[in-house]
Formats: C-alpha cells, sequence, structure tokens
C-alpha cells in the first residue's frame, strides 16, 4: 500500500485529493493548521484504518514516522479574502512550509508534487497562458504576498530537483471549483451563487469584460493525479480552457438559479488579472489528460451542494480565527 502525505488535506483541494488516494488504495497521512480548511470536508475519512490526520502547521518542523511514497503540497490560504488577512502566513507556508516538504521528500526518498497557481502568471500580457511565460507580477501589491510565494515555491523546488535529486512535480493550478468550496471565500464563483440563494444582488468587479477559465474539482484532481504519475518535473498548466467574461458568468449564474437579481458594478481590485485561460497542450501531450466535465454540468453538481447547505451557513459571514 502507497503512503502519501497530504498538506492542506481539510481544505477544498486538499480533501478531495484525500478521497483520490484513498481510492487508488493508498494509506493517507493528512496534515493541515485549520487555518482556512475544515474538519468536516473530511469527516467521511476519519473511521478508515487507511487514512490519519495530523493537525499541524507545516510551516514548522515536520516528522512523519515511517516510509512515505509520496507528498502533495497543497497547504496554503488560496482565495483573497484569506491571504488578503494573513499575508505572513501566506508567505511562510510557501517558503518555509516547502523548504520542509522537500527536506522531507528527500530524506524520505518520497516524490513529491507542490501546488503551484496560474496566479504566477500576474496580470498576463500574453494569452492564453503556457508554462514558457514569466508572467507579469507585481511583488508590493496586495496579491504579492500569494503571488511571489508560489513562484519561490517553484524555485525552491526546481532547486531541490537539481541539487538533491528528489522526483518532483508542480503543477500550476487555474481556477477551479465544485462542492467544498467556502461558500463566502471572496472567489467569483461562491460569490455569485451565495449571493444568489440569498435574495442578493450579484457583485461584480469591474465592467465584466475581464475573463476566467473554470475547471471542475473532479477533473482537476485527475490531472494532478496524472501528474504525480508521470516522469516531468517542469511545471504544468492544469485547468479548462473554455475562457469566459465575469458579466457572461454572472447571466450564467441567474440562469441557473432563476434568481430575479441584477449584476452590480464595484471598483476592480488592484492587480486584478484582467484575462486567466491556461494553455493545456503539455497536459493533452505529456498526461493524456484534458477536462471532461462541461461549466453547464460542473455548475449543476456545485449548485445543488451550495443549496443543501443549512440556514445558518448559507447567512453566516466569514469570522475566521487567524
Amino acid at each position: 500500500m502507497k503512503r502519501v502525505l497530504i498538506t492542506g488535506a481539510a481544505g477544498f483541494l486538499g480533501s478531495h485529493l484525500c478521497d483520490k488516494f484513498i481510492n487508488e488504495g493508498c494509506h493517507v497521512i493528512a496534515m493541515d493548521n485549520l487555518i482556512t480548511g475544515d474538519m468536516k470536508n473530511i469527516a467521511h475519512l476519519m473511521p478508515l484504518p487507511q487514512f490519519e490526520f495530523y493537525h499541524h502547521d507545516v510551516s514548522k518542523y515536520i516528522y512523519v514516522p515511517g516510509e512515505l511514497d509520496y507528498i502533495m503540497h497543497f497547504a496554503s490560504p488560496a482565495s483573497p479574502i484569506d491571504y488578503l488577512k494573513i499575508p505572513i502566513q501566506t508567505l511562510k507556508v510557501s517558503s518555509l512550509g516547502t523548504h520542509n516538504v522537500l527536506g522531507l521528500a528527500h530524506a524520505k526518498k518520497a516524490r513529491i508534487l507542490v501546488a503551484s497557481t496560474s496566479e504566477v502568471y500576474g496580470d498576463p500580457i500574453v494569452h492564453p497562458q503556457t508554462e514558457e511565460y514569466w508572467g507579469n507580477v507585481n511583488p508590493v501589491g496586495p496579491r504579492g504576498c500569494y503571488d511571489e510565494a508560489k513562484r519561490f515555491m517553484e524555485a525552491m523546488t526546481m532547486a531541490y530537483h537539481n541539487v538533491h535529486k528528489v522526483e518532483t512535480r508542480i503543477v500550476r493550478i487555474f481556477n477551479t471549483y465544485g462542492p467544498r468550496m467556502r461558500l463566502n471565500d471572496g472567489r467569483v464563483l461562491p460569490a455569485f451563487i451565495g449571493q444568489a440563494l440569498r435574495g442578493e444582488d450579484l457583485t461584480m468587479f469591474g465592467d465584466g469584460s475581464q475573463t476566467r477559465s473554470f475547471c471542475y474539482v473532479g477533473d482537476l484532481v485527475d490531472g494532478i493525479y496524472k501528474l504525480l504519475l508521470s516522469d516531468y518535473n517542469l511545471p504544468v498548466n492544469i485547468g479548462n480552457p473554455d475562457e469566459i467574461t465575469i458579466k457572461q458568468f454572472g447571466e450564467e449564474i441567474l440562469k441557473l438559479t432563476g434568481a430575479n437579481q441584477k449584476l452590480i458594478i464595484k471598483p476592480l481590485p488592484m492587480d486584478d488579472p484582467k484575462q486567466r485561460q491556461p494553455n493545456i497542450d503539455k497536459a493533452r501531450q505529456l498526461l493524456g489528460w484534458e477536462p471532461k466535465v462541461n461549466r453547464a454540468e460542473g455548475l449543476k453538481i456545485t449548485y445543488n451542494y451550495f443549496k443543501s447547505l443549512s440556514h445558518d451557513e448559507l447567512f453566516k459571514t466569514e469570522h475566521r480565527s487567524f
């Protein structure tokens, strides 16, 4: 039985990765400090003998007994509402935390995959974004704590690969959605659906001409798993290239939910990307992967998940203890 350590395991993506590796017959060691994660995301796995959970901050020293075959480093705030509130912790988890998990991978002779992001491209002047594009990032802007942390993560990962010959993989994740997203985490999809369900107008930042490309979480996890098992060590984009403007997306949500509200405009935040679309030629060629779930199908699943939330969950405001 392969043993895998998943950091950030109680988060949106981390919890789906736990499910994937359990289904693949692995023993999963989950680790999370629960700053942004939620135990309810992995509660269904807790009774399993092949699953164990450590409440721990990966920015501190990591000890995991026994052998490890794989490490999946997904510990990091990923939504603007979080990393704008806790920029120092965001920087630490992708610097000190990445150093720690890479050191563990070296000691255990484990293969490690680190979760980077499309935000390494910043507000791109190349469209769609290929892995060879170096990005257009403001290192001292409000989003720099997240964007530059992930860029450092990639550099540190490649250094461990080149110097210590650690088996490394780097995934650049584009906008992803699906069940277990936090309803009020500041990202556009849960924000729109939450507002529609609460009978509020949908808040659109800017004129709505900026674009995003949304990938369903099941597709993303399959791509990540294929990348882990590949022999390719440079970054690979994983996302859905089906691009849509924010205004069009808001109209889709209103149609899906049957809401009678309207889209209202607020100022665009500083350094917010105007365009976001992955070039996934590498994923297609190297991994034989491309997304299968279209947006209409994925949105219906996600909407039904949010509809199932309790009244208190739907109407509560984020007050997270940092």
